[in-house]
């Protein structure tokens, strides 16, 4: 657990200029699911999964849940990535994880509907950055598809890890964005309360070989502060008009 004075200091140090959202249909807004899985968020499923109930990963599945059906029910577009390695693909530095054809690489139970939902895509993704792993073997890109096909103009970001997985999506799709390549796209979103990492705090990695200290509201901060940076909004909480 991170002291309430260091965390104090870095959120009065780098502050995060955040807001609400209300969507009502007036701009089309697409829905983007990062690795909510259970080799990330259900406890016990895996090597990167919590070891024990997490309120700020268990806070996110909630609010990903909620937002998810409000977007199925509007018939609003959501593209959802699932992280699914290959057994002989490793991904340095993190040990196996959410290897294809397990449990680890499927949605947590209460996402499994969106499965079947008309307005939902889902794509595997074998890297952390979702934006390169929605390449094709032709160069094509999924991602970039769904926005186009869609006529997307902004998207809203949720899912699991702020400062790794989903931040990686996020940046990418800026620089796609300033770049041209994905247009009609004017507006990238992440939702904080809609986002999680996960928790090694220093004293656990000081005595775990090979582990990294990684607290959790510490980098789940400068994850959204560097998304920020880097021209991403950050919403407060969503609500539906």
């Amino acid at each position: 657990m991170v002291s309430p004075s260091v965390l104090d200091l870095l959120k009065t140090e780098l502050p995060i200029e955040e807001e609400p959202l209300i969507l009502s249909g007036d701009v089309n807004t697409g829905l983007v699911v990062v690795d909510v899985i259970n080799g990330f968020c259900t406890v016990g499923a895996g090597n990167l999964a919590p070891a024990v109930p997490n309120k700020q990963i268990s806070g996110m599945v909630e609010e990903t849940v909620r937002i998810s059906r409000k977007f199925s029910e509007n018939k609003w577009p959501i593209y959802a990535l699932l992280d699914t390695h290959h057994p002989d693909k490793p991904e340095h530095p993190y040990p196996p994880h959410c290897l294809a054809g397990t449990d680890e690489s499927e949605l947590v139970p209460d996402l499994k509907w969106l499965e079947n939902e008309e307005n939902v895509t889902i794509r595997r993704k074998d890297c952390i950055n979702g934006y390169i792993g929605s390449t094709e073997k032709d160069g094509s890109n999924v991602f970039i598809n769904w926005v186009k096909t869609n006529k997307i103009q902004r998207i809203l970001v949720v899912g699991i890890c702020t400062d790794i997985c989903v931040l990686d999506f996020v940046c990418s799709a800026l620089s796609a964005k300033n770049s041209g390549f994905l247009t009609p796209l004017e507006e990238v979103l992440v939702y904080s309360s809609g986002c999680a990492t996960f928790d090694i705090p220093s004293h656990v990695a000081r005595n775990t070989k090979g582990a990294i200290a990684h607290p959790q509201e510490l980098t789940h901060h400068i994850g959204l502060y560097i998304a920020r940076g880097r021209g991403a909004k950050v919403v407060s909480e969503v609500s539906f008009n």
